[in-house]
């Protein structure tokens, strides 16, 4: 790649290896006893993998160590560039972002590296490189088919860097700045739009378990049946299954069904009802428990990619009020094993663990089943009483509200993993309104949810076209093709000679100083 990257720059660029143009200042190392999470007087503030954005550097969630842990060399200074060298992801390795002196005294920590550009080169312009596609893909391929996330100091040292003279850089320095200024301006834009999007789209939500929005509907359709009666049918029928299901194995069993076996019907789990809010007249509040027959864990076998057997839904297939049924893996099992866990159309999915709280306990509606399909360990399947609206429904409470904050507030962490079990899910509290109204308040969601969804889509689409757009701006910034070359600048060959020259002399010096010391010891 650097071949045809050499034999694309004008005549006046160089290819230079980073060492040459930089010095690499390795993280701060520490105990992690001796690490705090405030400031505090006579602790240095580190920044982490996690602060650098790839563009820029953030300055929250910080960690302090004793001030003795931190050399003077490691205090960033302005014009450094810090980069992610070891992550236990690989999209955040390499990920880089430089220091512009702003009221930070800090440093880095020992997962990260720090690049000090020579004072003879344009600092700006080594920052925006550590940006291009270029810089990007050598990450991509040192970190491909390697199950360690990092990079080694002595890669990053031999990276080759087109140079500019340095007239040039400034100039390019200058433009990239004008022209990702406005490019940045619109992404903050888009990005406002699309914060706004996802706000009005749970304010929908929230008006519509509340019943907001189906409040003028209300008043001009009185309801023939109350969310209490529903309740009521659906406990009834909830009832009459699990009896069908009871006298249907006592007759596989040959067996004739003993006395009093209805009075061992489990009864679903009550609404904590003592902190909710009030509801609408006609509506009633019920537990998750309630209003479905089965509350169940998947499989717990390890899946495989390779296509043979059954399709099993991955944990990321469920997302908020969505089932993506094209992400699975597949396991071998046999049809009889793989029965009861084949999922049907209406049932509903809830995540059981997640790294992001967020994406625990959420809840999902299986919709266009077309291939026999059976769930995880880590989902819970839920099978609502009614076939109707009231899936879709449940799916909608689960988002928002009471019935999220539910899910939130039992939130557990054992062993590293977060989780919520079944039995709190099952008690999750759902606003249960007229069969009737339910669907007035799911075609009004649906029009508005798939009006936002498509702003959504076109503002995704506008926002890869910037990140596109970025891209190609930088690519043409460090194959000289954003400014013209102007024959009378210095070439970089020169630009080199004197950094080489520049370091010979510093370094010469710091020899000198050595013997001096040990002269005088």
């Amino acid at each position: 790649m650097s071949e045809r990257l050499n034999e694309s720059l004008p005549k006046s660029w160089m290819l230079a290896n980073l060492n040459v143009v930089a010095t690499l200042v390795r993280g701060v190392t520490y105990k992690r006893e001796d690490a705090i999470s405030n400031a505090t007087d006579g602790y240095v503030p580190l920044l982490r993998a996690t602060n650098i954005t790839g563009s820029s550097l953030t300055f929250d969630d910080l960690v302090f160590v004793p001030r003795r842990c931190v050399s003077s060399e490691q205090r960033l200074v302005s014009g450094d560039v810090v980069i992610a060298s070891s992550s236990g992801s690989k999209e955040i390795v390499g990920k880089a972002g430089q220091f512009l002196g702003i009221s930070f005294a800090g440093s880095f920590g020992a997962f990260c590296t720090g690049i000090r550009p020579s004072t003879m080169m344009f600092d700006r312009y080594l920052g925006y490189y550590f940006q291009t596609p270029y810089y990007r893909k050598t990450i991509s391929d040192l970190s491909a088919g390697s199950n360690i996330n990092n990079i080694k100091s002595s890669e990053l040292s031999e990276h080759l860097i087109p140079i500019a003279p340095f007239s040039e850089q400034t100039r390019i320095v200058e433009k990239l700045e004008e022209l990702l200024s406005d490019l940045d301006a619109g992404v903050a834009e888009l990005k406002a739009a699309q914060k706004k999007l996802a706000q009005y789209r749970q304010s929908l939500l929230k008006a519509a378990v509340e019943g907001a929005l189906t409040a003028e509907w209300r008043t001009h359709n009185p309801s023939s049946e109350t969310g209490a009666q529903l309740l009521a049918r659906i406990l009834s029928e909830r009832r009459a299954r699990w009896e069908a299901r009871q006298l249907a194995k006592f007759k596989e069993q040959s067996k004739t069904p003993p006395k009093g076996w209805q009075d061992k019907y489990p009864e679903p789990v009550q609404p904590d009802t003592t902190s909710l809010p009030a509801l609408p007249e006609g509506w009633v509040w019920a537990s998750l428990d309630q209003l479905a027959t089965m509350v169940r864990n998947g499989l717990s076998q390890k899946p495989s990619t390779e296509p043979i057997g059954y399709p099993i839904l991955r944990i990321n297939a469920v997302r908020s009020m969505s089932v993506n049924l094209d992400e699975v893996r597949y396991l071998q099992i046999k049809e009889q094993q793989a029965a009861e866990y084949i999922l049907e159309e209406g049932d509903l999915l809830a995540t059981r663990y997640n790294g992001s709280v967020d994406l625990l306990g959420v809840v999902g509606l299986v919709r266009n089943m077309k291939v026999p399909t059976v769930h995880p360990d880590k989902l819970i399947r839920i099978k609502p009483v009614l076939t109707n609206t009231l899936g879709e429904w449940m799916e909608i409470c689960a988002a928002t509200g009471a019935s999220r904050s539910h899910v939130v507030s039992r939130v557990k962490t054992t062993a590293g993993q977060t989780g919520i079990s079944g039995e709190d899910i099952k008690k999750m509290p759902i606003p249960l309104a007229p069969s009737a109204e339910q669907t007035s308040a799911i075609e009004k969601l649906t029009v508005a949810l798939l009006e936002i969804s498509s702003q959504g889509k076109a503002i995704e689409t506008s926002l890869k076209q910037s990140a596109a757009q970025r891209k190609n701006i930088l690519k043409t910034a460090f194959t000289g093709q954003l400014v013209p070359q102007d024959p009378d600048d210095e070439p970089a060959s020169v630009l080199l000679e004197c950094i080489r020259a520049e370091r010979a002399e510093r370094d010469s010096v710091k020899k000198l100083r050595g013997r001096k010391a040990k002269e005088v010891a």
